[in-house]
C-alpha cells in the first residue's frame, strides 16, 4: 500500500477510533457492531485480506462447555505477518511472547461485543521497541478497530 492510500485509511479511520478505549494496563478495547460469531469470522476475513496470517483461533467459551462450564463467548484469534514480525523479534527477542497479535472477541453480561487488543505502543515500551518499530504493529489495531466498528 502507498503512502497516499495509507494516509487516506487512516484519516478514513479516525471517527471510529475516536470510539476505542484504551486502558493503563495497555489494552485497547473497542465495541463491536456484530454478534461475537460474525466479530471471529470479520476479524479472520478482514486479516487475510490484507495479506496477514491467522495462526490459530482459541474459543473458551467452547472449551468451558467441553467441561462442563457456562461462560460468555470469549474467543481469542491469534495473527499477523512474519514479514513484520520476524524483524522486530530479531532485534528484540522478548517480543515474541506477545506474537503473533491477538485480538479478544468477548460479551459483557449484557450481551454487548467487544474486541480487545494489545497496543502498539505498549508492546513496544513492554520489549523497549523503538518506536518506529512498534508502530508497523499499530497498523493491525487500527484496521480491526474500523472494520468491527463500522455499521452493519
Amino acid at each position: 500500500m502507498n503512502l497516499s492510500k495509507t494516509a487516506g485509511l487512516i484519516i478514513a479511520m479516525l471517527p471510529f477510533l475516536a470510539q476505542a478505549a484504551p486502558n493503563a494496563n495497555g489494552l485497547l478495547t473497542v465495541p463491536s457492531q456484530y454478534n461475537a460469531t460474525e466479530t471471529v469470522e470479520l476479524i479472520e476475513k478482514t486479516v487475510t485480506d490484507k495479506g496477514m496470517t491467522v495462526f490459530g483461533v482459541v474459543d473458551h467459551q467452547k472449551a468451558a462447555q467441553d467441561n462442563g462450564l457456562t461462560m460468555p463467548a470469549a474467543t481469542v484469534v491469534l495473527f499477523g505477518s512474519p514479514k513484520v514480525g520476524t524483524p522486530i523479534m530479531i532485534e528484540h527477542p522478548t517480543i515474541a511472547i506477545d506474537l503473533p497479535l491477538k485480538a479478544l472477541v468477548w460479551e459483557d453480561k449484557a450481551g454487548k461485543v467487544f474486541v480487545s487488543l494489545n497496543q502498539a505502543e505498549f508492546l513496544g515500551n513492554r520489549h523497549e521497541v523503538p518506536q518506529e518499530l512498534s508502530q508497523k504493529l499499530a497498523g493491525a489495531e487500527k484496521l480491526l478497530s474500523n472494520t468491527v466498528s463500522a455499521a452493519k
